[in-house]
């Protein structure tokens, strides 16, 4: 355990010395270290999830490959290493939650752990809003659960209000909960 702690303060330090944090897309041969970054992000919340959902998440989160022909995968690297990820769809029609026409989708924003707190959530997200402005998209929507309340708030400080009618609940004790952000026209 120190040791780990001792290893995130020494990344901390490194970024702090030298930001050099870039946004950029996904190549191929970083696919499975990109899925396994999503996956390392979400983990926290396996023990929180219905039972066996975690699994069907789990492999979900970290088929990558399956969302490239219809979405963005965008990382964030820093220092040579792949510290976050998200998924952008920028067509509606290929999103998984079936967004209404002129709508783009964000899926599974993801920091690594070991490189939370220093604004790459927010750097990617800020790149979503940029790429879908620039293709004249209006509305921009997401999900989150209430157990994701530093990400919630964090959309919610960049404009996304909540937008029920687009909730669901993939279990009876569990509601997935809907944002959107409108835009305006580039």
């Amino acid at each position: 355990m120190i040791a780990a702690s001792k290893w995130v303060i020494w990344v901390i330090m490194e970024i702090m010395e030298k930001p050099d944090l870039i946004i950029r897309d996904a190549r191929k041969d970083e696919l499975d270290e990109t899925g396994l970054v999503m996956k390392a992000a979400y983990e926290e919340y396996a023990a929180a999830l219905p039972s066996g959902h975690w699994r069907e998440y789990e492999k979900n989160i970290m088929d990558v490959r399956s969302r490239l022909p219809a979405a963005d995968l965008i990382v964030a690297e820093m220092k040579g290493v792949i510290a976050g990820a998200v998924t952008l769809f920028l067509k509606p029609a290929e999103t998984p939650e079936s967004w209404p026409t002129g709508w783009a989708g964000i899926r599974l924003l993801a920091a690594h752990p070991a490189y939370r707190g220093l604004g790459i959530g927010r750097a990617l997200m800020d790149e979503c809003v940029r790429r879908a402005g620039t293709r004249g998209i209006e509305t921009i929507g997401l999900h989150t659960t209430e157990m994701m309340g530093i990400a919630r708030g964090m959309y919610e400080k960049m404009g996304f209000k909540r937008a029920t009618e687009f909730d669901f609940h993939p279990s009876p004790e569990m509601v997935v909960m809907a944002y959107r952000l409108d835009l305006k026209p580039a």
